[in-house]
């Protein structure tokens, strides 16, 4: 079977001079990565993006995003958050603070729109650094949110690590982006990834306001949408559409990747029906001339035949090999306020690390969360009562990783105690309760310094 759709889907693609190097600053992410990965057979909705204010537009400027390579010899910046604001948010662990980029290039810069994006590709630690409304204040880089994720991940977040960057799905705005060496390649037909765009409120859905791969959307999503296609949805071209009547040849190869990958909606805009974005600094316009007629009613024609895919027979990676999405992904964050329990040292969440980090220490500290905000809400990935999960330990330097679930509808009745684990250690045990509560636990090792985290995933 899996042959089958890789032979049959293989032909229509062009000879390769060589093979792509992926979770790289040129191809983020891994190649089984959605955003480097097409469908195969896909089947399709039959909602259509409506007009609005304005024509469908490929954003390379003040909306867009640029892409920054840090270098080894990079010094750090300290990001704050605005003058007069709260403090910078940090996404994944869901408080406001300052953070230390520890290779800051000299290049970066904000898009000039009032979105203020910027990506900041960090090779040596592998991080991608995602910021929203990013300007200097004098001398000071400050921003309103930040959020990361990994090169070579999959682009996408996970109900534990629920946004990875700022767009309103949760993705860095790097995912799906048409890159500057991307668009100078005019000898291409196609761009080898899936492209990102934004929809306007009439367009985007209100009830559900994401779905899989999206872990979130925009804040008032459920209050100003309208339209039929939530945020996450990928959408495509059909394979009967004729790529022929696209006279313009950057908007055919727009158009020939929209046949092949689609674009994923990521986030929302002011009465554009669609919008996908290009790397700052790109030579594609579609209006270099001054306004061009042809080329604003072609992407009219691209917008009316845009469908959003609901299934397909199979998934084709980047290297060319038939696999299959996984869902099944970690529903365990270790984010929250900890309150020291026993020992003398406190240990605190650092999101770099996805777990609780312990100083040295000459005796076990134990530390818990009693506030649930380890389960963040995921409409796809909710626990479901009657369902087995299995808990697995990831720790280093002798930590130790406890669950516990209380049923606060009937009077905190302890319903799971896995016991304290050590790394690799696992417990399965099955969801349930008329109102449950999850309590996480973190006890230190003994000696040099240690972390708690661990992964949290259906087991059946």
């Amino acid at each position: 079977m899996a042959t089958s759709l890789l032979l049959s889907f293989s032909m229509t693609l062009p000879m390769q001079a060589k093979a792509t190097e992926f979770g790289t600053y040129q191809q983020p992410f891994a190649a089984n990565s959605l955003w480097n990965s097409r469908p195969v057979e896909p089947t399709f909705a039959g909602d259509v993006i409506p007009t609005s204010s304005y024509y469908p537009s490929i954003s390379t400027g003040a909306y867009s995003t640029g892409i920054f390579l840090a270098a080894a010899n990079d010094g750090p910046v300290t990001v704050k958050g605005p003058s007069g604001k709260k403090g910078l948010l940090n996404a994944d662990d869901e408080t406001y603070h300052d953070v230390t980029i520890p290779r800051w290039p000299a290049s970066a810069a904000p898009a000039s729109g009032s979105d203020g994006h910027a990506d900041i590709v960090d090779p040596v630690t592998g991080i991608i650094h995602s910021f929203w409304q990013l300007k200097k204040e004098g001398t000071q880089w400050v921003a309103t949110q930040y959020a990361w994720t990994r090169l070579d991940g999959s682009g996408w977040p996970e109900p534990g690590h629920y946004y990875q960057g700022a767009r309103a799905t949760g993705v860095p705005a790097a995912g799906g982006l048409m890159r500057i060496h991307e668009v100078a390649d005019r000898s291409a037909p196609y761009y080898p990834h899936a492209l990102c765009l934004s929809l306007t409120t009439n367009g985007l859905s209100a009830n559900p306001t994401y779905v899989f791969p999206a872990t979130t959307a925009d804040w008032n999503a459920a209050t100003v949408n309208t339209g039929a296609f939530p945020e996450g949805s990928l959408l495509m071209l059909p394979p009967s559409f004729d790529t022929a009547q696209i006279t313009d040849a950057d908007l055919r190869k727009v158009a020939e990747t929209l046949k092949r990958f689609g674009a994923y909606v990521v986030d929302t805009n002011v009465g554009t029906p669609f919008s996908i974005y290009a790397e700052i600094g790109s030579d594609i316009n579609l209006h270099r001339n001054g306004w061009n007629t042809d080329n604003a009613n072609q992407l009219q024609l691209i917008r009316a035949n845009l469908r959003r895919v609901t299934g397909a027979k199979g998934w084709i990676d980047g290297n060319g090999n038939a696999f299959t999405p996984e869902k099944n992904l970690n529903l365990l964050s270790m984010r929250g306020n900890w309150t020291l329990q026993s020992g003398t040292v406190a240990g605190a969440y650092q999101s770099w690390e996805q777990a609780v980090v312990f100083p040295a220490t000459t005796t076990p500290s134990q530390v818990v969360n009693y506030n649930s905000n380890n389960l963040h809400p995921v409409s796809w990935a909710l626990p479901t009562a009657g369902v087995s999960y299995k808990l697995t330990a990831r720790t280093t330097g002798g930590g130790k990783l406890r669950l516990t679930v209380v049923d606060k509808g009937n009077g905190n009745k302890t319903l799971v105690d896995t016991g304290f684990l050590d790394n690799g250690q696992s417990a399965t045990f099955q969801w349930g309760g008329v109102n449950p509560l999850a309590i996480v636990y973190a006890q230190s090792g003994i000696g040099a310094g240690s972390k708690v985290g661990g992964q949290l995933l259906r087991a059946n």
